[in-house]
């Protein structure tokens, strides 16, 4: 029961970090030249996606505690015995830990470019350079932020069913190999 919770809070902040990343993409800032006359300068619109990115990053990064935090982060818990289960659960954390950095860097560097403004004014007659983000930029941000979601959810059900399958040993007044006087 807790662990369908947790899928289900996981999924929706996953969910979450997916629509901001989108509508990321959607609202990237464009810009245009403006003259007054004497010299031109870049008009920019609105700086939302900057904000939009930032808050699909932070939504994916929460997402991604809370599944390392329950499952101990595959490597700070009791060993699992050897097991297919288990194997997946090393796979899909390594894949789960690429999918999350890669759709991190997207966001956070398309986040901090959208923001960027060159203040670029120019005297001459040439019209000044307006730098803006790269289309798409958000968008592999977005698709990672899919990928990441996928594989965590994976990688929390091998996990769970890998540690489900771990079995006390029971070897009761026997420990192990008896040592003779020597």
């Amino acid at each position: 029961m807790a662990s369908t919770l947790l899928l289900a809070l996981v999924f929706v902040i996953d969910l979450i970090a997916f629509g901001l990343a989108v509508a990321a993409e959607q609202r990237r800032s464009t810009a245009t030249v403006g003259n007054n006359g004497k010299e031109s300068y870049c008009v920019y619109d609105k700086d939302i996606a900057t904000g939009l990115g930032v808050g699909s990053f932070l939504f994916l990064l929460l997402g991604q505690i809370l599944i390392m935090v329950v499952s101990r982060c595959l490597c700070c818990g009791k060993a699992m015995k050897p097991s297919g289960s288990r194997a997946w659960a090393v796979v899909l954390f390594i894949t789960c830990w690429v999918f999350f950095l890669i759709a991190e860097v997207c966001l956070l560097a398309g986040s901090v470019r959208n923001a960027y403004h060159t203040k670029y004014k120019n005297l001459l007659d040439n019209p000044p350079s307006c730098a803006t983000l790269r289309k798409g930029v958000f968008g592999a941000g977005a698709a990672f932020v899919f990928l990441t979601a996928v594989v965590s959810e994976l990688y929390y059900v091998s996990y769970s069913k890998a540690a489900r399958d771990e079995k006390p040993n029971n070897y009761g007044r026997d420990t192990g190999v008896r040592m003779g006087n020597l």
